[in-house]
């Protein structure tokens, strides 16, 4: 039996693998044949790249949905059977289902082996949903030899825990992972990073140090690997020096952190109350004090912001020299309790908004309250052009700070990347632009 296992593409995918797929792989029995495909790496084309196997399955964000049904109609329309999982199909699986022979609810360790017994036996389930979250002794270590030598960032990407303790409005993890968080074994967790090739680890769990025991355990255990990694975290974890002292020890070089508002009103209402923007430049501070550098997450169109939120943001993240930015408007994510308050209240502008070409040219998908929709997205872009400009490339660059390798080798070359990325993508809206964010 063959399989073919898809990562559907969008512009902004970086250039990591995604682990899905290669857990997947993991799983699935020796005798089963796996081809693997990152459309970013290497597009299919719909009318020639089809390959001939049993059973195609593709993983699902709702960024990639539109995408991910393309691929899967074609291959259904060779007679190819397409199972479609992942947070996307999870949240919306009777949508999902049009475009599938079958959909996965949830986390897949337990349903994949009798999924691959249903192909063989030509009885392919229309669902198959985990009710109860994975116990993460079940996980096992992907198999990465199905991903291919070239193309990816120099990084080895490595899953620790699953899920977050807190609850923000906008967040799909809660509703894809459930209400618990959970952890890897360590000893587990530090042999597989001890046999990965690259010295650069990527950790993508949502939340690296979401709980105080088990992360200060897992630093320490990290220690005598020398590694140097990237990850996420919440502020909620940083606001001790020695635990940003252990981060640095055990090898963190850089984190992306959720800033998300300068309100502390917009961030009650969206219930990230582990965030306090009284509490930001300090620990912006303390982190580069000890060489980690700092991409930076905000959001637009809470319902506290107003046309001055622009500029208040793009000046604090000049002023506190991050790294990098993301500034995203607002989403309302399938399921999510965002997406559920808009449209009761009657402001939810396009309901499968993920299914438009361009989804990005009719943001945001929601009547905001202190602006018009169309003054959200231009001053969105002016943030953007703003904080990739050349004055304030220059004015961000440590020169006080610790030479680290990202500040001395990967600063310049960066921010070049990204000043392109935004001028084609972001403010010109170029389709087939192809830089990427890290």
């Amino acid at each position: 039996m063959k399989i073919e296992l898809i990562v559907p593409a969008v512009e902004e995918n970086a250039r990591v693998p995604n682990l899905a797929l290669p857990i997947l792989a993991a799983l699935t029995p020796p005798d089963v044949k796996i081809s693997f495909t990152d459309d970013l790496l290497t597009p299919i084309d719909l009318d020639r790249d089809l390959k001939e196997v049993d059973l195609v399955g593709i993983t699902v964000l709702t960024k990639t949905a539109l995408r991910a049904y393309q691929i899967a109609d074609a291959y259904r329309k060779k007679g190819v059977p397409v199972v479609l999982g992942g947070i996307h199909p999870s949240a919306l699986p009777d949508e999902a289902k049009e475009h599938a022979d079958s959909v996965v609810i949830g986390e897949a360790e337990k349903i994949w082996g009798p999924l691959m017994e249903d192909v063989r036996a030509k009885n392919l389930k229309p669902f198959y949903r985990q009710e109860v979250p994975i116990d993460p002794k079940e996980i096992p270590r992907p198999r990465r030899d199905i991903l291919p030598a070239k193309g990816y960032f120099p990084l080895d990407v490595v899953q620790v825990t699953r899920g977050c303790p807190f609850r923000c409005e906008f967040c799909s993890v809660r509703k894809f992972f459930g209400d618990t968080y959970r952890f890897r074994p360590i000893s587990e967790v530090v042999e597989e990073v001890r046999s990965l090739s690259h010295r650069l680890i990527m950790f993508n769990d949502d939340n690296i140090i979401g709980n105080p025991s088990f992360s200060r355990e897992l630093l320490q255990s990290l220690i005598p690997l020398k590694k140097k990694w990237i990850g996420q975290a919440s502020l909620s974890g940083l606001r001790e020096v020695e635990n940003i002292s252990l981060l640095a020890k055990s090898g963190c070089i850089g984190l992306l952190i959720g800033f998300e508002s300068l309100s502390k009103a917009n961030l009650v209402q969206s219930h990230k109350y582990q965030n306090d923007p009284a509490e930001y430049r300090e620990i912006i501070d303390t982190l580069h004090r000890f060489g980690i550098t700092i991409w930076g997450s905000f959001i637009f169109g809470f319902d506290d912001d107003d046309p001055s939120i622009f500029e208040e943001t793009v000046a604090f993240a000049i002023r506190a020299k991050l790294f990098s930015v993301v500034f995203a408007i607002l989403t309302p994510y399938p399921e999510t309790s965002f997406y559920q308050r808009v449209k009761k209240e009657g402001r939810l502008v396009q309901d499968r908004w993920w299914l438009l070409e361009r989804p990005e040219e009719s943001a945001p998908h929601f009547i905001p309250k202190k602006m018009s929709g169309e003054v959200l997205r231009e001053c969105w872009k002016k943030s953007w052009k703003e904080f990739y400009s050349f004055p304030s490339i220059l004015k961000r660059f440590h020169i006080h700070y610790p030479p680290t390798l990202i500040n001395r080798l990967v600063y310049f070359p960066f921010q070049l990347m990204q000043r392109r990325f935004t001028q084609k993508k972001i403010i010109e809206g170029r389709r087939r632009y192809r830089a990427r964010l890290f």
